[in-house]
């Protein structure tokens, strides 16, 4: 039997959170575990100011670095009084492999250039958790994603090959697994990235450790997958926007599926597939309470339109694009704008057209964005808003509709709704 853990950031932010982990596992390990591990606390975000400050050659890079070094270092010696525990060198070479990179001109293809940077966060927060499981009598091996995870150069948005990820995969974390010969064994490794045919860091999205998870639970064909969040499972709202959310007991892949792509941010949008097509079972529970049962994600739909679920994403931008002529837009210019979003890497959450223009609603990233423009308006007329906020309800009715747009007097600049899902852009 094997199951595939993953640990998010906020579930290893310090030295007490990184202990309750190896907690968790010493009481829902008993056999074959593989368990993915984010970037510690906000490391992420704190790489990529690094990483702007390095391309805009910012005075303060210096000292951006060495927060970051100092972060990881208050939980090592929290962890590892011995200043002679290997953990210390360890951690100090990935550091200078780190500034070193960073004492380099940046390549100037961005995307490229972020994949190298930002994924230090996980090598070093999976060299930290390693080491403390192995001095705690488990039999831990840790293993570089990069040699087991292959995608092509589409970077920060890393598209895997299956066959041969699955084939490293089975060859050396399943060799590993099996030769523990009956013991609990854990193998353990990066989320978030892999690594292009050439040997270079790619990544596979914004919190896509999920996405490694089931990748992982793919090839080796887990009995579970588990996602270990700080909310008690997967929820109908984000408590930031309720004051009142409900738990959803249990959801189908469908509906886990339409909820991540339209926003949910408990769920990667790429994890389900996999997982459905093998029929793996994906639990997400809370490692502040291991012991509740959480939310089960499985083939059953039964349960799938009990509770009305919302997703609000805010700084969005909403872009109306028309020719310049007298033209319609028609199948040949949906696929010409559609060609030019896909370039920039650019997910549209919602679309809606007319005879004379079409309109899309996605998130506000200025450097692709201005990319964006700049392509489109070569032959479109474009124009934006941006501050925008999207909601979407599955499940609705006029109730809920009401209860979220008319209590906050929000203005609606586009509509949309089929028969499960409602959307609304709003100011």
């Amino acid at each position: 039997m094997v199951k595939v853990f993953k640990f998010g950031g906020a579930s290893v932010k310090d030295a007490d959170s990184v202990r309750n982990v190896a907690a968790i596992l010493r009481k829902h390990s008993p056999g074959k575990l593989v368990v993915i591990v984010s970037a510690m606390g906000k490391t992420t975000n704190a790489l990529e100011k690094v990483l702007n400050a390095w391309y805009e050659s910012d005075e303060r890079l210096p000292a951006f670095i060495q927060d970051i070094i100092s972060y990881h270092q208050v939980i090592i010696t929290e962890l590892f009084p011995d200043s002679k525990h290997p953990v210390h060198f360890k951690t100090d070479m990935l550091f200078g492999e780190l500034e070193g990179h960073l004492d380099t001109p940046p390549a100037l293809h961005y995307d490229f250039d972020y994949d190298q940077v930002v994924s230090f966060g996980e090598l070093i927060s999976t060299t930290i958790i390693s080491e403390l499981l192995i001095s705690e009598g488990f039999n831990c091996q840790w293993f570089d994603v990069r040699e087991l995870l292959r995608t092509d150069d589409s970077w920060r948005e890393g598209k895997v090959d299956w066959d041969l990820t699955g084939s490293q995969i089975r060859e050396q974390v399943s060799s590993f697994l099996e030769s523990a010969e009956g013991q609990p064994a854990i193998a353990l490794t990066q989320g978030f990235m892999g690594a292009a045919a050439d040997g270079f860091t790619t990544t596979l999205g914004r919190e896509g450790s999920d996405y490694t998870a089931a990748i992982f639970a793919y090839a080796l064909n887990a009995d579970e997958m588990v996602i270990w969040k700080d909310v008690p499972g997967l929820l109908n709202a984000d408590p930031k926007y309720f004051s009142v959310t409900q738990k959803l007991a249990s959801i189908s892949y469908r509906e886990a599926i339409e909820l991540a792509y339209y926003g949910a941010t408990v769920i990667h949008p790429k994890t389900i597939k996999p997982l459905q097509n093998k029929d793996i079972p994906l639990r997400i529970k809370s490692f502040v309470d291991p012991l509740s049962e959480g939310t089960l994600i499985h083939q059953n739909t039964s349960a799938d339109s009990l509770i009305p679920s919302f997703i609000f994403k805010v700084n969005q931008v909403l872009i109306s694009i028309s020719p310049r002529d007298f033209s319609f837009i028609d199948e040949q210019s949906l696929s010409e704008i559609l060609a030019v979003f896909a370039d920039n890497s650019i997910h549209i959450s919602l679309m809606q057209n007319s005879a004379i223009s079409f309109s899309v609603c996605v998130d506000n990233n200025e450097r692709r964005l201005s990319q964006l423009f700049k392509a489109l308006g070569k032959d479109y007329k474009v124009r934006y808003n941006t501050g925008l906020e999207l909601i979407t309800i599955r499940h609705y009715d006029q109730a809920t509709i009401d209860r979220v747009l008319l209590e906050d007097g929000k203005t609606v600049l586009l509509e949309m709704r089929s028969r499960l899902t409602a959307q609304f852009v709003v100011k």
